[in-house]
């Protein structure tokens, strides 16, 4: 008796790093999950979707990224551009607390479409106004609080968030770190530690045990991994054969192609690909996961690896390995794409700097546990987030001109 599926893809190479998978395969869904993945398989289908000539790979997970729209100033609406974009799992890197993650529950978290995960601020206020700095105050960071919130919503938290750069901890040096820390081994999960100029990349890594994450490994402000030698600084090795894991987390200031080059010709690539996607790069130069997938592409990491680090990887690194893979019975997250080859695509870094590419990865389709997405059908309410974003940078910014209005004269 021929099988009967929701949906089946043909004809697609289907690159699934957690299986070992490179060929040309069809992929069925039933239920919302996996139902058979091989060639040329037979059976009736709701939904059939040739995509010869494209590549599928499991739905793409962004590790790095500020989605509490509406209670945080780098918040964005980020629902449309996950699934317009291949990303079937957004993960937010901190943006609530302790103290406002219930809201990020009642109001993101079960509202999306696409998968909502999240790091939890060792500082209670987490993101609420980004541009100042949320552990000057040394008492908003509280372990056994933020440890409490994890514990309460597991299913939602997936680790601790702490930004080390200067101007997030004045005067406290790695302090905010060792609360994180703490928070961490209560509930036996990574900490993603943000770099940044300020506080010395030595006293960071020091800290870090197995498992955690450095993100922004690629920034050029200060403090990073490159001396000024232009070699890998000695911690960043050292951390990454204890097990630390480095995130690309491209973000509005975060991402310098000289920075990527000089790491990447010493054999110091990222372990996870990710954007930091907030108010102010959504329209550029970030713009979505499959954009800084590209970039890395142009910059030499295989499409292979760059796989890898936007499905598995980050899924093993968050401690979801369920996630991230086509095998049965997995739900059925599940993007496409066209790998276009052979153009003259430019793409820009956070200082401005251009590089010019030949390979482009471009989304066509998105499946999250089983439903189909296609960014065309995605594109107005894509647009309608941009707008937000920018309505938000015109407010914080104090441009009120771009909002039609301006202070009364008192």
């Amino acid at each position: 008796m021929p099988e009967t599926y929701d949906l089946l893809l043909k004809g697609a190479r289907v690159l699934d790093p957690s299986q070992g998978l490179d060929d040309t395969v069809d992929v069925a869904v039933h239920n919302g999950c996996i139902a058979a993945v091989g060639r040329d398989l037979q059976g009736e289908a709701r939904q059939l979707i040739d995509l010869a000539g494209r590549l599928l790979t499991p739905g793409w997970i962004d590790i790095h990224s500020h989605i509490y729209a509406g209670a945080t100033t780098w918040g964005v609406h980020a629902d449309a551009v996950c699934l317009a974009t291949g990303v079937t799992t957004i993960v937010d890197a901190g943006s609530p607390g302790w103290a406002n993650l219930p809201g990020f529950i009642d109001y993101v978290a079960t509202v999306y479409r696409t998968r909502v995960l999240t790091f939890v601020h060792v500082s209670g206020i987490g993101l609420t106004h980004g541009p100042i700095g949320e552990c000057e105050d040394i008492r908003y960071a509280d372990p056994e609080r933020t440890a409490a919130a994890i514990e309460c919503w597991r299913d939602v938290c997936v680790g601790v968030k702490v930004r080390q750069g200067g101007f997030q901890v004045g005067d406290n040096g790695v302090e905010p770190l060792r609360r994180a820390l703490q928070a961490g081994r209560y509930t036996n999960t990574p900490v993603m530690v943000h770099i940044a100029i300020g506080v010395p990349l030595d006293d960071v890594l020091s800290e870090m045990r197995t498992g955690d994450i450095v993100t922004h490994c690629y920034q050029g402000s200060g403090d990073g991994i490159l001396g000024l030698d232009g070699d890998i600084e000695p911690a960043a090795r050292q951390a990454r054969a204890r097990g630390v894991l480095f995130d690309v987390g491209h973000g509005g200031g975060s991402f310098r192609f000289d920075v990527a080059r000089g790491a990447l010709a010493r054999d110091f690539p990222s372990d996870v690909i990710s954007t930091d996607l907030h108010a102010h790069n959504i329209d550029g130069p970030v713009f979505s996961l499959a954009e800084t997938a590209s970039k890395l592409l142009n910059l030499g990491v295989s499409l292979e690896e760059v796989v890898h680090q936007c499905t598995s990887a980050p899924a093993a690194a968050i401690g979801r390995p369920e996630l991230g893979t086509l095998a049965l019975g997995a739900v059925a997250d599940i993007a496409a794409f066209d790998v276009r080859e052979g153009g003259h695509f430019e793409f820009r870094d956070v200082a401005g700097d251009v590089l010019v590419g030949e390979r482009r990865i471009e989304p066509t389709l998105t499946v999250r546990a089983g439903t189909v997405y296609r960014p065309e059908e995605l594109a107005a309410e894509r647009e309608e987030a941009v707008q937000r974003a920018r309505r938000m940078r015109a407010f914080t910014g104090r441009n009120f001109a771009a909002l039609g209005w301006s202070p009364p004269d008192l």
